[in-house]
């Protein structure tokens, strides 16, 4: 069992060079802030540390402190059953933002752990209250952003509690497409940096199903697979996977 290493992040003064991808900047970039909104958000933002892969950035039931911009790499959340098995919840990329999951109740509701060697920036909350009082265009990106989450995870789970194995693969790649797309990367190369058995646990499938899915989708060369990396050759063929549930008879 991997010991909790949630990582303590410290204010120190900006430096301009030490975090090239700056991740609140990047993640503030549809808000169209001005250079001097931005300075703010600079001045405010702690330049964080490289996660190992297995090390955690936080653990549930650990008290709200911060957000946390991902600079690169790859999270997962996790939640713990009653008899301590794991269940993937999500998973955070670079460009997004990880701990809005405990604006709400204070507390952290899942483990965030790191996949993959990643980097974070982060926000004290009571920092980013203040600047959204002070920049109302980030308040406003902010709720459009979790919205938008909001949104997606739902319309996700409901696909998926009515789709086949193939089908849950499949808006799964999709979703992921998407994402890399959204963030400037490209929405046919990408890399999966969770494991079989951790989409099943996120799909709520078994590693062997997602493994013969994987297979087949790469039989009907709607995909190629080399390692951790995938490129979606036929994304039409991906969708029509899943049509079916835009149509009449979709139930």
């Amino acid at each position: 069992m991997i010991a909790a290493n949630t990582i303590a992040l410290v204010r120190t003064p900006p430096i301009a060079n030490e975090c090239p991808n700056f991740g609140f900047l990047a993640w503030c970039k549809s808000a169209n802030l001005t250079l001097s909104e931005s300075k703010k958000v600079r001045d405010f933002t702690t330049h964080g540390r490289t996660i190992e892969p297995g090390s955690y950035l936080y653990n549930a039931g650990a008290p709200f402190i911060s957000l946390y911009a991902i600079n690169s790499g790859f999270l997962k959340t996790t939640l713990a059953d009653k008899d301590g098995r794991e269940q993937v919840t999500g998973f955070c990329m670079a460009g997004e933002i990880a701990g809005l999951d405990a604006i709400g109740s204070g507390t952290h509701e899942c483990d965030t752990i790191a996949l993959e060697a990643s980097s974070v920036c982060g926000m004290r909350y009571a920092d980013f209250q203040r600047l959204m009082l002070a920049i109302p265009a980030l308040q406003l990106h902010l709720v459009r952003m979790m919205g938008s989450e909001i949104s997606r995870d739902q319309g996700l789970m409901l696909l998926l509690g009515m789709m086949s194995a193939g089908e849950r693969v499949a808006v799964f790649l999709l979703n992921l497409s998407v994402r890399y797309a959204a963030r400037g990367f490209s929405e046919t190369r990408f890399r999966l940096p969770m494991s079989r058995a951790e989409i099943g646990s996120y799909l709520g499938l078994k590693l062997e199903t997602v493994s013969r899915t994987l297979s087949h989708f790469q039989e009907i060369d709607a995909i190629a697979i080399n390692g951790k990396s995938i490129y979606l050759k036929s994304i039409p063929t991906i969708r029509r996977m899943i049509a079916v549930y835009g149509s009449p008879k979709g139930h």
